[in-house]
């Protein structure tokens, strides 16, 4: 069997990852927050028996884009955005701490305060709980105040303060279940110099027509990769021919 029929496989195999890389930014393209996966392609020299002139192509998540995503005003009081840097702090399913740009909240049967994802909401002294209220105001840093049932319209309580954190994009990592943490798996201080804008939600960061482009050409790759293929086996039925002749 002809070696190249090796590379032209990889070459497939590793363009159908690098396409699912872009098809799930495309499909996370209206979520709040979402931080776009990177791809790349990468050679890697084949080394054997006989002049190293092959390689095979591999396909690698190298990171993920931190740019930031438009910011569309909703009018909520329990939405909130991340002004400039700096993230969310939320409890994931494994216990550990984990931080989302996903600022669009919602309060839980028991009062806890979530994250559109359902994890719990961090503040001062673990996961936020609020009691019964009529109002609420989320303040530029995190603070946490309510109007509780029948007091007076004039009379708020400071209830806890969101945990806002600001670590360098080079001390996160991105999990499978899409959030932030950090890499050594500590957890991250607050940072009193994070802002949130109230009323506000980020939006995704994919680029929807860049990746529709990429899966354009990521499409024609892989057809070219399959059509080599058939080249290679066009070639080895026409030498078994010949071998045949002789």
């Amino acid at each position: 069997m002809d070696k190249a029929l090796y590379l032209s496989m990889t070459g497939a195999s590793q363009t159908m990852r690098a396409q699912a890389i872009h098809a799930n930014n495309m499909a996370n393209a209206s979520t709040t927050g979402f931080r776009a996966d990177l791809a790349q392609a990468r050679s890697m020299q084949v080394y054997g028996a006989g002049m190293p002139s092959r390689v095979y192509s591999m396909t690698e998540n190298p990171g993920t884009d931190f740019t930031h995503g438009s910011l569309q005003q909703t009018g909520n009081s329990l939405d909130v955005a991340v002004n400039g840097e700096g993230w969310i702090a939320v409890q994931a399913d494994d216990g550990s701490e984990a931080y989302t740009r996903a600022g669009n909240l919602k309060i839980g049967v028991f009062g806890e305060l979530m994250a559109g994802n359902g994890l719990p909401v961090l503040g001062n002294a673990g996961p936020v709980v609020l009691p019964q209220y009529e109002s609420l105001e989320i303040g530029q840093d995190g603070t946490i105040s309510v109007r509780e049932l029948g007091q007076a319209a004039d009379v708020t309580a400071n209830i806890d303060r969101i945990k806002l954190v600001s670590p360098t994009d080079a001390e996160l990592i991105k999990g499978a279940d899409g959030l932030m943490r950090r890499r050594d798996g500590t957890d991250m201080l607050p940072d009193a110099a994070v802002q949130l804008i109230s009323g506000y939600l980020e939006n995704s960061n994919v680029n929807v027509v860049d990746a529709m482009v990429e899966m354009i050409g990521m499409t024609r790759n892989y057809e070219m990769n399959v059509k080599f293929m058939q080249t290679i086996q066009e070639n080895s039925e026409a030498s078994a021919r010949l071998l045949q002749i002789q």
